[in-house]
């Protein structure tokens, strides 16, 4: 496969995923903005905004953190070229790139939802439609993986996919426990209280994880918990634990067809010993920031590597 072919795959699911996984955040910033009122919630849009990576560029064109002038600014805004909007049509560019790689209900999914996220974000979003704007943007990411697993040949374009989906992924998850954990608590003195209990359940909805871990744990709201099945427990498809695992088989695979094991697989082994290694008391023992920290340094690093290995841009 051409190292173009393979880079427009890579990327057009690692920006399908950054679009949706941002939406996750938007919809995080709504639920706890809901606690307070939803369009003057300054330190819930701050935190968002913080998390998606695009403080300097919103505090540049921004004064104050309005829930109107967040969102809007992460969805649609001119001034941030990294709004879903910007992101969406990315995954469109890369699918024309990478057209006779991939199947025609893959294309097709991915065509009707830029149609229908591009009439939706032509104009401003008001507060009775923000809700309704991010499931759409999530909805677009459920078609499109569906149609991946349910229409593509398992070849190299597949793994190339797949690998883009996870390590955007467990970037994502990183980014949203960090939300909560180093961004959002006011006060140590909120530890324990209704309201660092609502800020840990609102982590777990803006990962789909809030059902899964209440069978697991009988609804015990819990830190350390909460932190164990979203680092560490690879049965849940966003947890850190299972984002690598794939991300690992799929790297893997690639090393198999290629016949050659590539920096990308040495650098995931050490990534997948470190990981299995650790538990959560030592994940708090060190500081759960700066181990969120080190987990997205070496996430940035594999997919650097990855780029290398297969001659992205050859």
């Amino acid at each position: 496969m051409l190292g173009r072919t393979a880079n427009g795959l890579f990327w057009m699911f690692r920006y399908l995923e950054r679009a949706e996984n941002t939406a996750r955040l938007l919809d995080a910033g709504i639920r706890m903005a809901l606690t307070r009122d939803l369009a003057t919630a300054e330190d819930e849009w701050r935190s968002v905004i913080a998390a998606a990576g695009q403080k300097a560029a919103y505090e540049a064109n921004h004064d104050t953190y309005t829930g109107a002038e967040a969102w809007n600014f992460i969805l649609r805004g001119k001034d941030n070229p990294a709004n879903v909007r910007e992101m969406f049509g990315a995954v469109r560019q890369n699918a024309r790139m990478a057209r006779n790689a991939i199947s025609g209900e893959v294309w097709e999914a991915i065509n009707e939802s830029w149609m229908r996220l591009e009439k939706m974000l032509a104009r401003p979003i008001g507060q009775g439609s923000v809700s309704e704007v991010v499931r759409m943007i999530r909805l677009a990411g459920t078609l499109v993986h569906g149609a991946l697993a349910g229409s593509m040949l398992r070849n190299e374009g597949y793994h190339f996919a797949r690998a883009g989906t996870f390590l955007e992924r467990a970037d994502s998850t990183a980014r949203i426990l960090d939300i909560k954990y180093y961004l959002l608590l006011p006060s140590l003195n909120y530890v324990g209280s209704s309201l660092d209990n609502g800020q840990w359940d609102t982590v777990l909805r803006s990962v789909g994880g809030d059902r899964a871990y209440s069978w697991l744990n009988a609804g015990q709201m819990d830190a350390r918990g909460i932190v164990e099945f979203l680092v560490l427990d690879d049965r849940f498809p966003r947890s850190l634990a299972f984002c690598h695992g794939a991300l690992r088989d799929h790297l893997f695979a690639l090393a198999r067809l290629h016949g050659a094991d590539a920096e990308s697989n040495q650098l995931m082994r050490e990534a997948d010993i470190a990981l299995s290694d650790i538990s959560v008391e030592t994940i708090f023992d060190q500081g759960l920031h700066d181990f969120l920290v080190n987990f997205e340094a070496s996430n940035a690093e594999i997919g650097q590597a990855i780029a290398q290995d297969y001659r992205f841009l050859a």
